[in-house]
């Protein structure tokens, strides 16, 4: 009995390599990771990606702009011209997803002289994947054919990603709304409905 523990306690102990070492430590390393990476993943907030647009199509939309006045260049009993920027956001309001939830941004000029009064400008409006949609507008061209939408019309002349070679038309209309609170002096809200028709080569 003496001899077999003399011999027990006399054998040398086996040396652990560093990767033995290491293994359970890198197991649990891993464990650790993907519980984290699961649990960052469950807080992360959802990103929404836009829905593909129709090649070909019609919808109706409204914009919902705030203007803010940037200028003003005025000679009394002959003519005033405001520079104007107009931020906002577009709902489609036929429940579809074309021209839906997209941030809108334009620039443009009020012009009152000759006793006419109209606003040119232009307009970028961008969707959740960053695409955007690129337009020009003239209250002074109206289509005869939607009397409803007697406050102008948009041209889409391109855009980029899914708007890439998109071309259109938007008569639109003009409903003053209430301006929201803490807007600088001087602005004002309009709600701005648009028929469009579109088309993508």
């Amino acid at each position: 009995m003496k001899t077999a523990m003399k011999t027990a306690m006399e054998e040398p102990m086996k040396s652990k390599t560093l990767s033995e070492i290491a293994a359970p430590s890198a197991a649990m390393a891993f464990v650790k990771t993907a519980l984290l990476s699961g649990v960052l993943m469950a807080l992360a907030p959802a990103v929404v990606l836009a829905a593909p647009l129709e090649k070909k199509g019609s919808t109706s939309y409204t914009s919902h702009y705030v203007f803010h006045p940037l200028g003003t260049v005025e000679l009394p009993g002959v003519g005033k011209a405001s520079a104007l920027e107009m931020v906002g956001t577009t709902e489609n309001t036929k429940g579809e997803t074309a021209f839906d939830k997209l941030k809108a941004k334009c620039n443009a000029v009020k012009v009152e002289t000759g006793g006419k009064k109209w606003i040119d400008g232009a307009c970028a409006m961008t969707d959740s994947d960053g695409d955007v949609v690129f337009s020009s507008f003239d209250t002074r061209d109206l289509d005869k054919a939607q009397p409803k939408m007697d406050c102008g019309t948009h041209i889409i002349t391109g855009g980029t990603g899914k708007y890439k070679g998109i071309t259109g038309t938007e008569p639109f209309a003009c409903v003053t709304v209430p301006t929201p609170t803490g807007e600088p002096a001087g602005s004002y809200a309009m709600d701005i409905p648009h028929n469009t028709v579109w088309e993508i080569k």
